[in-house]
């Protein structure tokens, strides 16, 4: 898990992509070694893991706010961790990825468009139209959307998930 974490960080600060050839090594390795670990039980908790990154995950992406990469990342990361400890895991990722977007904002002194996104976003799923649609700014690739590398997001989810379970 670290090492496909720190790997796809580096890429994904480089590039703002991470390369299919790695998710689908980390995807690989938690299907195989656990069910190698812990046979059948173990390919259903990896199976599991990975169905509940991309339940979780996939919505995201649908809605233009997360890339495939992330997705991707997180659907291989559960696999090698199955479902629990993923959870646990997506948590320490989540409240990373919020903080270096709060500080991103901040350091783009864009806090009012900011809020201003997000009131849309709110309105426009309510009313249950994608929001990207009626601002094209709030789709992640678009040239003017203010995003962050989420895989590094993850990888410190990662690590303080790594810590948390050694302590």
């Amino acid at each position: 898990m670290l090492l496909l974490s720190i790997v796809a960080a580096i890429f994904d600060m480089r590039s703002r992509t991470i390369p299919n050839w790695l998710v689908l090594a980390g995807l690989l390795s938690g299907l195989v070694l656990n069910a190698i670990l812990a046979g059948l039980a173990g390919l259903g908790s990896s199976l599991l893991g990975f169905g509940l990154a991309l339940l979780v995950y996939v919505p995201l992406f649908v809605l233009r706010a997360m890339g495939g990469g992330d997705v991707k990342l997180m659907a291989a990361l559960g696999a090698l961790c199955g479902p629990h400890n993923w959870l646990v895991m997506f948590v320490f990722a989540s409240i990373c990825g919020g903080i270096f977007a709060i500080l991103v904002v901040l350091w783009r002194r864009a806090a009012r468009s900011t809020v201003v996104n997000t009131t849309h976003i709110v309105r426009e799923l309510a009313q249950r139209r994608m929001p990207f649609r009626s601002n094209p700014a709030l789709d992640i690739a678009h040239e003017s959307s203010i995003s962050i590398p989420h895989g590094v997001a993850i990888a410190v989810g990662v690590i303080l998930f790594l810590y948390s379970v050694r302590q």
